[in-house]
């Protein structure tokens, strides 16, 4: 349980690191992670943005992108 926990907050921080650097979205944040060896499924992602926002670290707006609405994080 505790590696797992460590695992959650450094991908929480991965994450935060990339809103602070520039608007990220969970595909691209997906993409991202994988680059850096992490395996994380959209199940796991999304509600981990969430709870990001709602603790007040992630703010969200929607955006138009080729045709398609996406939350863009920051």
């Amino acid at each position: 349980m505790a590696y797992e926990d460590l695992l959650s907050g450094l991908i929480e921080l991965h994450v935060l690191y990339h809103a602070a650097e520039e608007e990220v979205f969970g595909l691209g944040l997906m993409a991202e992670l994988k680059r850096h060896g992490y395996r994380i499924s959209p199940g796991t992602l999304y509600p981990l943005l969430h709870r990001l926002m709602h603790r007040g670290y992630l703010t969200g707006y929607e955006d138009t992108y080729d045709r398609q609405i996406r939350e863009l994080l920051k």
